[in-house]
């Protein structure tokens, strides 16, 4: 990151998290230019990794209770319940400006030196592949490689109700310092840390801005690559619990 790449600043509010993946989908296949995509208050929903198995993943008797739409994504990682109190922010940057390969771990390690000064001394680490406060959860993460790109998608609890989260079941694969631990023992809220949603992610831009040269855009700037024709992978799932 020497040499400071432009980075296209994508500041969302309200975009449904199945028309924000379509957009990443869209950037990372078509695009040519490094991005970096913010978005609060989508309407709830579940999004699973690519090879997500919803009757895995998905707990029938909450679902049924609460149901609520089913997106797998184009990308891997595990699966998130999200909603209006849900953050995200994700990274599509070339290879030749910032090459970590394919390997993702060296990705995570990237994310976690250029995210640390937005967090001050709070204890922000990636544990596994996951962002943590501590011992719990605040973020779950996704990563997407090709030839010349890569794409790094999170999923931040700004905050989150432990009753809703009974809508998931206890993942199949778990990272060992879960410890087993049910959702709301597991996971920990942005809120208790930051004064405002606005000010987290003005730490965001602040610490982006060190590393990086941001340009700002508006979706019009870049809606034209949706209608591009590329693969779509992301889409909707149907479930009857």
């Amino acid at each position: 990151m020497k040499n400071f790449p432009a980075v296209h600043l994508l500041a969302l509010e309200g975009m449904p998290i199945f028309e924000q993946l379509q957009l990443e989908e869209a950037l990372m296949r078509c695009g040519q230019e490094n991005f970096c995509l913010i978005n609060h208050k989508s309407p709830p929903a579940i999004v699973m990794g690519i090879s997500g198995k919803t009757d895995e993943l998905v707990d029938p008797e909450h679902y049924t209770k609460s149901p609520v739409p089913i997106i797998r994504r184009f990308s891997g990682g595990g699966c998130v319940l999200v909603g209006p109190q849900t953050l995200f922010l994700t990274f599509i940057f070339n290879r030749s400006d910032v090459d970590i390969g394919t390997c993702p771990k060296k990705l995570l390690e990237w994310t976690e030196e250029l995210l640390a000064p937005a967090f001050g001394n709070i204890g922000f680490k990636v544990r596994e592949n996951d962002y943590v406060i501590g011992d719990k959860k605040f973020g779950g993460n996704a990563q997407y490689f090709t030839k010349d790109r890569w794409l790094h998608h999170t999923s931040l609890l700004w905050d989150f109700s432990a009753d809703e989260m009974r809508i998931l079941k206890m993942p199949p694969k778990m990272p060992a310092y879960r410890l087993q631990r049910e959702h709301g023992h597991f996971l920990t809220r942005l809120n208790q840390h930051f004064p405002s949603k606005q000010a987290f992610f003005a730490n965001i831009q602040a610490a982006l801005s060190k590393q990086c040269h941001l340009l700002a855009k508006s979706v019009e700037d870049v809606h034209f690559y949706t209608q591009k024709p590329h693969r779509k992978a992301t889409e909707f799932v149907r479930w009857d619990g």
